[in-house]
């Protein structure tokens, strides 16, 4: 393998980080609020509110439901009006943003309903307000869960940019179309895949690492 490319796939890789770290960030800002949300709405939780709920869910399904390259083409004006442009990578991050919080949401949904209802009606007979639930159970309980899923929806995102790359956004996809596909450079293909597989299982397993502590350390201070 050249210089130049080992070069590119450097640069690619660091865009497609950028890509991922930034819009799996902006993915729990706004997706665990929603989440919570969800939860203390819903019809156990402990300001019912069905209807929301349901409003919400549909909406965050909605999103879901759109392909992603789908997605990418229907938000170019949308991305256009914050990014000031639809090409590059920090442009590429909106769509990827708009639609990781959706489905980090509901995620975060499914770790925080898995909480046990026992502590959440102990820390309410002792008095503790809504805000006190959630603060000092729902998320420290669901904290390795939430950890789980925050890696899958980085793994999901990996895969997201690169597809991001059809339409110029940089990062491994777009070095796979432009100078592994268009160019018939199959080095470089195999180049990208070989990048995207070491990224994929290096953060699955950071990932994996820091729940399984998070779980260790629950279990041996209960104990």
């Amino acid at each position: 393998m050249s210089r130049l490319i080992l070069e590119l796939l450097l640069q690619a890789t660091g865009q497609t980080l950028e890509m991922v770290l930034a819009s799996g960030l902006i993915a729990v800002a706004g997706g665990l609020p929603l989440a919570v949300l969800m939860v203390l709405t819903g019809p156990s939780g402990l300001c019912r509110m069905p209807l929301l709920a349901r409003i919400l869910g549909l909406m965050i399904d909605a999103v879901r439901a759109v392909p992603f390259i789908i997605l990418l083409v229907l938000l170019i004006p949308v991305t256009r009006l914050i990014a000031g442009t639809a090409l590059g990578t920090t442009a590429a991050i909106v769509p990827l943003s708009i639609a990781a919080i959706p489905y980090f949401a509901r995620i975060a949904e499914v770790s925080l309903r898995e909480v046990d209802p026992g502590l959440v009606d102990a820390v309410r007979a002792m008095g503790g307000t809504r805000w006190m639930v959630v603060r000092y159970v729902l998320l420290p309980e669901s904290l390795p869960s939430l950890i789980s899923g925050f890696t899958v929806t980085l793994v999901t995102l990996v895969g997201a940019s690169a597809m991001a790359g059809v339409i110029g956004a940089g990062g491994l996809g777009d070095l796979a179309i432009r100078y592994g596909y268009q160019r018939f450079n199959t080095p470089v293909m195999l180049g990208v895949v070989a990048v995207l597989i070491v990224l994929v299982t290096g953060l699955q397993g950071v990932g994996n690492l820091l729940s399984r502590r998070l779980r260790h350390g629950a279990t041996t201070h209960a104990a």
